[in-house]
Parts: C-alpha cells; structure tokens; sequence
C-alpha cells in the first residue's frame, strides 16, 4: 500500500530563443489530491490551473516517478503482467489510464 504524498515534475524547452517551462505540482491531502499545473512560454505571464480528485478517483494511482520504477522492476522481471492498466495524470493534469 504504497501512496504518492507530493510529486514534483519540471520540464524545460529552449526552442530557437521561445523557452518553454511546464511544472506540475501534486499534493496529497485528506480528501484527496491537488495537481497544480504552471506553463510559461517565452516572456509571457504564466498560465496556472488546477485540478483536485478525490480518493475514490484516485485508487492505483500510478504517478509519473511510480511509473519509472514499475517500469524498472517489470524489466529486471522480463514480464509484464497481462491487462496492467492503472489510473494516471496526463500533461493536462487530467485523469486518466496508463497501460503497460
């Protein structure tokens, strides 16, 4: 019973002299979680949305550096397990499946 309390992500672009910066915050809190989403583009202001779910939503939640390690162990056992699909967090910050 493992469960995600705070993951930070950024990404960096540096597109012919138009950076471009995305940051994704989640945080886990009594009734669930808050994914806060920042994504800045050359000098403009950032944009800054987010999203919250509940824990019922959010059961088998396979966040992006859980997914690194599941990928990690399902590589060292050569086997991936038929119908592995769990809850994720797409770019948008949206819910949605990851399938392996």
């Amino acid at each position: 019973e493992l469960e995600t309390l705070e993951q930070e992500e950024q990404e960096h672009l540096e597109l012919r002299a138009h950076p471009v910066e995305r940051r994704t915050h989640m945080v886990s809190h009594q009734h669930g979680m808050t994914v806060t989403k920042t994504l800045q583009e050359g000098k403009a202001e950032p944009q800054r949305w987010s999203l919250s779910y509940g824990r019922a939503e959010l059961r088998g939640l396979l966040p992006e550096g859980a997914s690194l390690l599941l990928l990690r162990v399902l590589a060292c056992r050569r086997a991936v397990p038929p119908g592995l699909v769990f809850p994720a967090i797409d770019t948008e910050g949206h819910l949605c499946t990851s399938s392996y």
